[in-house]
Order: C-alpha cells, then structure tokens, then sequence
C-alpha cells in the first residue's frame, strides 16, 4: 500500500536519501510534494500515447532543466521530455506497491509484510510479490502478518454470472 510509515510514499522518500543522496551537480525539483532529483528511478503512473510510455513503466530522470521546465527521463534505449505541467503522470520508483509491478519482474524484491496493510494481507498478493523476483526475494516483516498472509485465501466469490451469460448465448458445454 502506499499510505504509513512502510507504505511506498515513505519508502520512496527514505530509499531516495539512500539511494540518490541530493549532491550539489543534482539538480532536484519538488512538485506537488514530490521531491524529484536528476538520478531518481521513478515509474510512469498512466498511458501516455503521445511520448509512447504506459502505465507501469520504469525509467530514469537524466536531467532537470529548470530554466525550461522541463524533465527528461531515459526508459530503456528512449528518452522522453515531460513539461513540469504533466509531472502528474509520474512518481518515485524505489518503491513500488505489488499491484503495480504486476507484468513486471525485478532481480530483486523486498517484500515488507506488516499488520499496517492487513486488509492487503492475502496468500494471493503475497505470491504475486514473491513471483515479481527473478534471482532474489526477501521477506521482512512481522511474523504474525506473513503467517497471516500465508494463512489468508481470498475467498470473496465473484458474482459475474458467466454460467448465465453463457447460457443466454446458446453455449452448452
């Protein structure tokens, strides 16, 4: 989640001072109370068909220029320009929620399981986290909310009423 203390806001924040410490050749620009600094990894939060980025994609700030407002982030071998009017579309990226990493694997996943996020603690989630890690997962957390996640089915039944629907479009099986 990305609310308290180990939600992905805070983590992005503590991860960033780590990570990319501010230095004097960064620049660093903060809108809407998102500190953005020129080595950041941030992810791309909707579908932009015009600069070609989509929702869930990850990239690198190369340069802020605040002469021109503008930033200029690196995803794979492209670069795109965003004006500081669309840096809505996205945010920090050390830290990311399992829903959004869904499609997307990683050489290494922490996962943080604490009882803050209980209503997110379910076997399902907990597996999709540990499947986004292609060499290297590690779990921390409180025992009592990874024994819960583990623990936890989702059983809520989904009401679409496919057998209906079938049935009405003559399909028998």
């Amino acid at each position: 989640m990305t609310r308290r203390a180990v939600g992905t806001r805070n983590l992005n924040t503590v991860l960033q001072q780590l990570i990319n410490p501010p230095t004097p050749d960064k620049v660093e620009i903060n809108r809407g109370g998102n500190l953005l600094r020129e080595g950041d990894r941030i992810i791309q939060l909707t579908n932009d068909y015009n600069r070609e980025v989509f929702n869930g994609d990850l990239g690198i700030i190369l340069a802020i220029d605040t002469v021109e407002q503008e930033v200029t982030v690196q995803y794979g071998e492209r670069t795109v320009i965003y004006d500081y009017a669309d840096l809505n579309e996205i945010t920090l990226a050390w830290s990311v929620t399992i829903h959004k990493s869904q499609g997307s694997e990683y050489p290494v996943v922490i996962l943080s399981i604490y009882m803050q996020h209980y209503i997110m603690l379910t076997r399902n989630l907990f597996y999709t986290g540990l499947t986004r890690a292609k060499k290297l997962a590690l779990v921390v957390g409180a025992k009592k909310a990874i024994s819960l996640a583990v623990r936890s089915t989702d059983d809520q039944k989904r009401y679409t009423r496919l057998q209906q629907r079938l049935l009405q479009a003559g399909l028998h099986w």
